[in-house]
């Protein structure tokens, strides 16, 4: 029976509140949009203005109506218009990011034919917004290197035309079907937060429009993450138990982000479970739920396995293998902003792995106290990573309503939490605290190595070659190699947070020995660089692969000497 005809009196002020703000979040982005149409699309235009009547009178009637059963069918208005600002706003920027022309490529080989992963399409990043991903190797990333759910739910869509607008179909359309099962299977005062998280704000649907699988991921984890503490409840999975599993197998197949939440979720479940029933019957549950999770995953997964098994497997391991440059806002804005690099880039990743690990660790360990953050505290070891970008953590907030709303406190009261004998008696604080400082130590140790590292190159500019008064055509370099092994740097010069592209060696060597010194001469991309104002500050960046090393400075490009 649903809370609307449980309560057919007023509603609650709480519940006035979460409409409010549900449908105050549609206002954000919804202007640009508009803007956009106003002049060359006049039925979008009209269609969004019309939407921003109903927010108007939504919000309205969400502090003045009088009973429940009305505030929980304004709750279905604000859906609505929130799925048809997300329409609008795909109907008119629908062409995608990498990920988006990638997907869509990758769709096309295997409607062909043809190989999808280990491919590399370097035409595809030549459009407007498409962005190269720098490898430390001097290089870019221009293969697929996600799992094959996401090109085979586009395939059926490439007569929606060239780009990526067949991925952005299928990503926008999986983030509406998400957050409408989501609305749907909340409790109904809480409805309004799952519009709100899902389509709100506007970032979710950003990401959709550019053609992120992991929105696809997000949407499959939809079903699993809602009361996902009741999964194999009495010792049984049922058919809806095991939708569930398949769910979570199929998200696991879309994307890499759902292999970081999916073994706190198993390892609650069982802790739940064991709690309830034991540890074999709890053990026979998790049997059936891996088993049902894998053969989803497989199934997805079999044509690739079959047809092309090495370069499928480097494929979906690629973005933990590729040695990406190090970007995001996490703790690498230390080497990257703060000082002038690093000679230990690769503790990065050593860290976000062993935070990662630790995490899942006092999680079993306090799964009483953590279980209602399972579908957090994975995307903590992100801040740690060598690409820590905020997207790792905002593309799976709605599974944080989800479990907030679902999975309380209340649901953990009995888990089985491993308790070894030094772990248990009148010390067992104090043994417990020291357990957990052993747990996280090796991540912060690691962190703490990262960022304490030295750059190893200290480089010059000594000539700067113009082809007019703020055009670079070429700078000259003396560079040394502080370092005890030989390195071979890649440089590029960026003016803001983002990565430009890789310049080129016209004269010197690739490889600097040990405590050596070489001169050498860049040329930029396209064989120009236009230098920007006296106040902007530009960085010179080199990269090396082995080991993975950062050495930065700020140059002037105004005359000849170069450094500041």
């Amino acid at each position: 029976m649903s809370a609307a005809r449980e309560h057919p009196g007023p509603p609650a002020q709480w519940h006035r509140v979460l409409t409010l703000l549900a449908d105050v979040s549609l206002f954000i982005g919804t202007r640009s949009v508009w803007t956009q149409t106003a002049t060359h699309r006049m039925v979008l235009a009209a269609v969004i203005s019309v939407c921003y009547a109903a927010v108007l009178v939504t919000g309205v009637l969400a502090l003045t109506v009088r009973r429940t059963r009305s505030l929980a069918r304004l709750d279905l208005v604000v859906l609505a218009t929130a799925v048809t600002l997300v329409l609008c706003a795909w109907a008119l920027n629908h062409g995608g990011g990498d990920e988006a022309v990638l997907t869509t490529q990758a769709a096309r080989e295997l409607t062909a034919g043809h190989p999808v992963y280990g491919q590399p399409w370097p035409w595809l990043f030549t459009g407007k917004g498409v962005a190269l991903t720098p490898t430390t190797s001097g290089g870019y990333d221009l293969t697929y290197g996600y799992p094959p759910l996401a090109p085979l739910l586009t395939a059926p869509l490439l007569w929606l035309g060239h780009g990526g607008a067949p991925a952005t179909a299928v990503s926008t359309g999986a983030l509406v079907v998400g957050t409408v099962t989501l609305w749907r299977m909340l409790p109904a005062p809480w409805r309004s937060t799952a519009t709100m998280a899902g389509l709100g704000f506007g970032f979710l649907p950003t990401y959709a429009r550019l053609g992120y699988p992991a929105i696809i991921g997000l949407a499959l984890l939809v079903p699993v993450v809602v009361r996902w503490p009741r999964i194999g409840r009495g010792g049984r999975l049922g058919a809806a138990g095991i939708a569930r599993a398949a769910c979570l197998g199929a998200a696991c197949a879309a994307q890499q982000l759902p292999w970081f939440v999916a073994p706190f979720l198993l390892a609650g479940i069982y802790a739940v479970r064991r709690g309830e029933l034991g540890g074999r019957a709890a053990g026979l549950v998790m049997l059936r739920l891996v088993g049902a999770a894998a053969t989803a995953w497989l199934l997805i997964n079999t044509y690739f396995v079959v047809r092309e098994p090495g370069p499928w497997l480097d494929g979906i391991a690629l973005p933990l293998t590729q040695g990406a440059v190090l970007h995001g806002q996490g703790l690498v804005g230390v080497s990257l902003y703060f000082t002038d690099g690093s000679d230990r880039l690769d503790w990065y990743g050593h860290a976000s792995m062993f935070l990662a690990a630790a995490l899942l660790a006092l999680f079993v360990l306090f799964v009483r106290r953590l279980g209602p953050a399972a579908t957090v505290l994975p995307w903590c070891a992100f801040f740690l990573a060598t690409r820590s970008q905020d997207g790792y953590y905002l593309m799976m907030t709605p599974l944080w309503l989800a479990a907030a709303v679902t999975a309380p406190p209340a649901e953990f009261a009995h888990a089985w939490q491993p308790r070894p004998r030094p772990l248990t008696g009148v010390r067992r604080r104090p043994a417990l605290v020291a357990v957990s400082a052993l747990l996280v130590s090796p991540a912060l140790l690691s962190a703490a190595l990262a960022v304490t590292g030295a750059p190893p190159l200290r480089m010059r500019v000594t000539s700067v070659r113009h082809a007019s008064a703020d055009v670079v055509s070429a700078l000259t370099l003396r560079v040394t190699n502080t370092a005890g092994d030989a390195l071979t740097p890649h440089f590029t010069l960026t003016t803001g947070q983002g990565m430009s592209r890789y310049w080129s060696l016209a004269r010197g060597p690739a490889t600097i020995p040990a405590h050596g010194t070489a001169t050498l001469e860049l040329r930029p991309p396209k064989g120009r660089f236009t230098a920007p104002g006296p106040h902007v500050r530009i960085r010179l960046r080199a990269f090396t692969a082995t080991p993975q090393t950062l050495s930065s400075q700020n140059v002037r490009l105004r005359g000849t000497d170069g450094a500041d």
